[in-house]
């Protein structure tokens, strides 16, 4: 299903609130999910949490492959252009989000060079950004899109003017990584400090001795048992409960176990997740891992492969339905089906199923760490897939983002 309405980029918060609301508006948890409704509607990710190599590997990827996936950021769908798939089909119901994925795409396509694509997404504080968008990029963008990021706030800026700063301190996620660093500072504690450290046992002491005390704190205990903190995180109601199942009982014991991974698992030069949470900034080429869409070495291949990729309005099980029995050989539904109820999780799957060639993967991640679907998905349609258990704890482990309790890959079984 395509995206047929510009107007539906700016009708702000319905096709998210359908995803969303599972209570009475007037309940207590209906009037929160609303403001998470609200909130979400707006830019959420500047950038997508969850580490596209995992992905990939996972999925064994490869020439050929017909991909559906939810949108968010972006940086998934062009870094797995880099494996040269056939089609992939890319979902989001928020229009801010939309807006960013159809303006990524065309800047690949329509900036001169790799290094103007590197500016515009990679750096921060390059003043000419907007102009680039004006002349290069803004030509070639449908008309909701422009209107998105052409749109003046009460100040009188465009909101394209985001590149000429930074666009990663934008976003309800950047916002709440903003948050988190100035609550650090009130203790003391500059989290930026520990890109100094020299080595994985650094980093490990440097979280130890700085970080960890931090979320010992009376006020962070309480401000993070409130269920609207974490919704800067992209996390609903729902999926705050589900998190809660995993760590010590707490919201705070859950995030410092989260951010204990970001900080100590991986080498910060392998890791720009943690670039982003902690330096506030991708690295310099060279200096560390980029995100595949802006590694040099790549960009031949994703500018080549672009036209393969379309954007849609739509919710996973809406696009589904209108493909053909045995079309899709490859899925991928981030955290999404945390949101969903029982009902809305079976619609899904009964389209991933019908939808589904032979060997076909599928790919999600969940707030606690088992799987969701034993227990909520019909009998029927889970013993059509396998759960690949081992190697799933073993993606969940290398996943570079850190933030979720497990990675899941189910395989279709042939008939």
């Amino acid at each position: 299903m395509t995206d047929v309405s510009g107007e539906l980029v700016f009708r702000r918060g319905k096709k998210v609130g359908k995803a969303v609301y599972q209570n009475r508006a007037l309940s207590k948890e209906g009037l929160s999910e609303r403001l998470f409704a609200l909130l979400f509607s707006g830019l959420v990710y500047p950038q997508i949490w969850e580490d596209p190599d995992v992905d990939m590997e996972a999925m064994q990827l490869g020439e050929g492959h017909k991909v559906v996936t939810i949108a968010s950021g972006g940086c998934n769908i062009l870094a797995y252009l880099t494996r040269s798939p056939a089609r992939i089909d890319a979902v989001d119901l928020n229009g801010a989000h939309i807006a960013l994925n159809r303006m990524k795409l065309a800047a690949v396509r329509h900036l001169p060079t790799q290094s103007d694509l590197f500016r515009f997404f990679g750096e921060a504080d390059v003043k000419h950004n907007s102009h680039a968008y004006d002349r290069f990029i803004a030509p070639h963008l449908d008309a909701s899109s422009r209107a998105y990021w052409e749109r003046r706030s009460w100040r009188g800026k465009r909101r394209i003017a985001t590149f000429d700063g930074n666009f990663y301190k934008t976003g309800l996620l950047g916002l709440f990584i903003a948050a988190g660093h100035r609550v650090a500072k009130l203790y003391g504690v500059d989290p930026a400090a520990i890109m100094a450290t020299g080595s994985q046992q650094e980093q490990r002491r440097f979280f130890d001795e700085k970080i960890a005390p931090v979320f010992e704190r009376r006020m962070l205990r309480f401000i993070t048992a409130r269920k609207s903190s974490l919704f800067g995180l992209g996390i609903p109601p729902a999926q705050y409960d589900s998190l809660l199942t995993s760590g010590d009982g707490s919201m705070a014991g859950v995030l410092k176990a989260r951010l204990e991974k970001l900080a100590c698992d991986f080498p910060l030069e392998n890791n720009y997740f943690a670039w982003q949470a902690f330096a506030r900034r991708y690295p310099k080429p060279g200096e560390a891992a980029l995100p595949a869409y802006l590694e040099q070495d790549n960009y031949a291949t994703i500018r080549a492969n672009i036209d393969r990729v379309a954007v849609h309005h739509a919710n996973f099980t809406e696009l589904l339905a209108g493909k053909d029995a045995g079309s899709v050989d490859r899925y991928i539904l981030l955290d999404a089906q945390d949101w969903m109820s029982d009902d809305q999780l079976n619609a899904l799957w009964t389209e991933i199923t019908r939808t589904a060639a032979s060997g076909a993967r599928v790919i999600f991640r969940t707030a606690a760490e088992p799987s969701l679907l034993p227990g909520r998905l019909s009998p029927a349609l889970l013993d059509q897939w396998s759960y690949e258990e081992l190697a799933s704890r073993d993606y969940t482990a290398r996943d570079r983002s850190a933030i979720y309790g497990g990675f899941h890959l189910y395989v279709k079984k042939s008939r």
